[in-house]
């Protein structure tokens, strides 16, 4: 068993705030203003989508480089949805400022299908919880 990843947050006064940090870096959370936050900062759905598009973007990066051919700029957006019925769903979006041919635009979709945080959430995640 190994970590690949830790983060901790502390409430800040304002309610639904906190700071997040993971190592060296520090981010805020908070809910919108709809919501009754202050709208400071990443509400943690929007963490989740994050976490998603980044992943997203180094592994084409990387295979991109493993292969040596340039995907050049792009960016990717994702939207998590959920309805009525409780069910919830992640639309991702990906843009290329160059064309891609079909063969190139068809392993861009069979690799965003592989990424490691893609695969985590296709699939369910335990969640162990305790109090310190």
């Amino acid at each position: 068993m190994a970590i690949i990843a830790n983060a901790k947050v502390k409430t800040l006064s304002e309610a639904w705030s906190g700071e997040v940090s993971s190592g060296q870096h520090r981010l805020i959370t908070d809910k919108p203003e709809s919501f009754g936050g202050q709208d400071q900062g990443l509400a943690p759905y929007d963490f989740i989508c994050s976490g998603l598009i980044s992943c997203t973007m180094i592994t084409l990066r990387m295979y991109a480089q493993h292969k040596g051919f340039d995907l050049g700029e792009f960016t990717v957006e994702a939207d998590f949805n959920a309805n009525k019925e409780g069910k919830e769903w992640i639309d991702r979006r990906l843009a290329f400022a160059q064309p891609l041919t079909e063969e190139l635009h068809q392993k861009v979709l069979e690799i965003c299908q592989k990424t490691p945080v893609t695969k985590t959430l296709l699939r369910s995640v335990e969640i162990n919880t305790s109090i310190l």
